[in-house]
């Protein structure tokens, strides 16, 4: 029963669909999907109605909570003074416009069903030998899974990691968009590093940084689909 691990589709619903026809999901398989599904691509209500639909029809999907998501609900917050200028900053507009609502609305205006999506989303998951998460974790807190801002924020933990904590699991993650090459060099050095990188930066265009990458937790390889989306 393969399992798979998807992260920062961020809008990109074609390339999303892409994928998913590439790794050929079953409704056996296990698909893990580690965040960031709205904002910067062109469809953010395609990308979470494909998950809805894939759960409605008995696909086993699970999913966590991204920084992009955390943004969107501190925006509801109306003492969250700034989050929503920020959201936006950041590709919330793209969000707003696959709702065909104005770029400067209130994502309250967003459909209770997407949002009580988003306040469904788990912050970790333990899956066999692997930890799941959307940025990483911080190793220097006293019990890492209890930094909730991390799980979604950080950046820049290698150095810090605790392999005594781990104890022999894997840690895979998304958050920091590197190049395809970067994650399979990673995926050689999984052994002794324990830690792999799936976000390869689907919604940019740059530096080799446009393919959405799925992790086979099973067998340890790794798919990549370049951007299916229509540029400008």
């Amino acid at each position: 029963m393969p399992q798979f691990a998807i992260s920062d589709i961020h809008g990109c619903a074609k390339t999303f669909d892409a994928l998913l026809n590439e790794i050929q999901l079953s409704p056996s398989d296990e698909l893990f999907l580690l965040g960031d599904y709205i904002d910067r691509g062109p469809d953010s209500k395609g990308v979470i109605d494909k998950i809805l639909a894939l759960q409605k029809d008995g696909y086993r999907v699970q999913c966590l909570m991204g920084n992009h998501e955390e943004m969107l609900l501190e925006c509801l917050n109306p003492a969250a003074f700034g989050m929503a200028d920020l959201w936006q900053k950041n590709g919330g507009n793209t969000t707003l416009q696959s709702f065909s609502l104005p770029e400067n609305a209130n994502p309250m205006h967003i459909p209770k069903l997407y949002l009580d999506f988003m306040h469904r989303l788990h912050l970790y998951l333990e899956v066999g030998p692997y930890l799941l998460v959307h940025a990483g974790l911080n190793f220097k807190a006293p019990e890492p899974l209890q930094d909730l801002n991390a799980m979604l924020w950080i950046r820049g933990f290698y150095r810090d990691i605790n392999y005594d904590w781990l104890d022999g699991r894997i840690l895979v993650h998304g958050h920091t968009p590197q190049i395809t090459e970067a994650t399979e060099l990673q995926l050689q050095s999984l052994p002794e590093k324990q830690v792999i990188n799936i976000d390869t930066g689907c919604v940019f265009n740059k530096h080799n940084r446009d393919t959405l990458t799925a992790f086979n937790l099973t067998d340890q390889t790794l798919t990549f689909v370049k951007n299916q989306e229509t540029r400008p």
